[in-house]
């Protein structure tokens, strides 16, 4: 069993401007991120949805950062 929080997409997206991560693009509710070093990821952004955690594992695989890492920032 996991300890990991559920998070849902403005957590998720918070976090990520937290390691330097910018809002380049919103489309409807999903969030383009994009780090100066030019990693980048799509958050979806849906009220009162959580994101998966397949979903949670494919943008920290973008990102290039460790589920450590996103739990200090939340």
């Amino acid at each position: 069993m996991s300890t990991f929080p559920s998070l849902n997409g403005l957590q998720l997206v918070k976090a990520l401007r937290r390691l330097d991560f910018e809002i380049i693009r919103i489309k409807g509710s999903h969030h383009f991120l994009r780090h100066p070093d030019g990693r980048c990821t799509v958050v979806p952004v849906h009220r009162g949805e959580s994101i998966g955690r397949g979903l949670l594992a494919q943008i920290l695989r973008d990102c290039e950062i460790t589920r450590e890492e996103i739990q200090s920032e939340i």
